[in-house]
């Protein structure tokens, strides 16, 4: 063993040129060691000018800017970043920039799978979530910009009073006259029952839809907005309720329900691919029983 060791540490100086090549003569596992150095050594140069050859894939991000501690007012700030060394996603680029270039940019961000909801802001001229939206593979800058008519914070935060507000009106909860059949224990529904929640329950809060509402934008006091009929209605349909006919009285107004107009911009921005408009429509029809 010792031997061994002796003849494969020889091999490697021979590799690296260190003894001469014409020395004793060499084993076949000290040749077999100097000829693996040497192919590893090569591989090595040959990947390190692979990577100092390949070519950058630049992106330039343009990103609303406001900082309510400073009186300039908002503008769009660029950035340059390179996307090979960046995840695919929007969310990624922005982590990058805030990270790596200018520690200052400010938004929201959690989950990183399209559940919390946080990250929603307009990215070229869509609402959406930026840890679901892959990074354009267009030449064209990507411009990214708070949600629409919301009052901003700062940069790409808004604030989400009035839209949590008029989410907490409709009393997003299970109300019941009656103690449940089984004292301590849930109320049972049905299978048939529990499929009528579908397209509903889903929904995450991060008021994509309510801000691509023209109606929103012109009411946003008044009007509840996509998200929150969207919730009103699914505790009408939950089997388990029993004030449905309370919950539709609370809707039943001119500006509170009869403002969506169909325009159908909440279902073309949801990024869990429901469909507001439509369950504002059920919630129409049931007030004319």
């Amino acid at each position: 063993m010792a031997a061994a060791r002796v003849l494969l540490r020889r091999g490697s100086a021979v590799a690296r040129g260190l003894l001469p090549a014409n020395g004793p003569p060499a084993t076949a596992a000290a040749s077999s060691a100097a000829l693996f150095l040497q192919s590893q050594l090569h591989s090595s140069q040959t990947d390190s000018a692979a990577a100092a050859a390949k070519p950058k894939r630049t992106k330039t991000f343009s990103i609303y800017r406001w900082n309510p501690d400073h009186p300039e007012k908002p503008q769009l700030q660029h950035y340059e970043i390179d996307l090979g060394e960046c995840g695919p996603m929007v969310l990624d680029a922005l982590i990058k920039i805030k990270n790596e270039i200018d520690p200052s940019l400010t938004f929201r961000r959690s989950c990183r799978e399209g559940i919390c909801g946080s990250c929603a802001m307009n990215i070229n001229g869509d609402n959406g979530l930026a840890c679901l939206t892959k990074i354009p593979s267009s030449s064209a800058a990507t411009t990214i910009t708070p949600l629409p008519h919301m009052y901003v914070i700062k940069d790409l935060v808004v604030d989400m009073t009035n839209f949590y507000s008029q989410y907490k009106s409709v009393e997003p909860w299970l109300k019941r006259k009656d103690p449940p059949p089984i004292p301590g224990k849930e109320v049972p529904q049905s299978k048939k029952d529990r499929a009528k929640l579908d397209g509903m329950y889903e929904c995450i809060l991060c008021a994509c839809c309510s801000t691509s509402c023209p109606s929103y934008w012109w009411n946003p006091e008044a009007y509840l907005g996509p998200a929150a009929l969207l919730h009103a209605h699914r505790w009408i349909q939950d089997s388990r309720d029993q004030y449905t006919k309370e919950r539709l009285d609370a809707v039943n107004d001119e500006f509170k329900l009869y403002r969506c107009h169909t325009i159908m911009n909440c279902a073309h921005a949801c990024p869990k691919g429901l469909n507001p408009a439509k369950q504002i429509e059920s919630i129409k029809k049931l007030q004319l029983r």
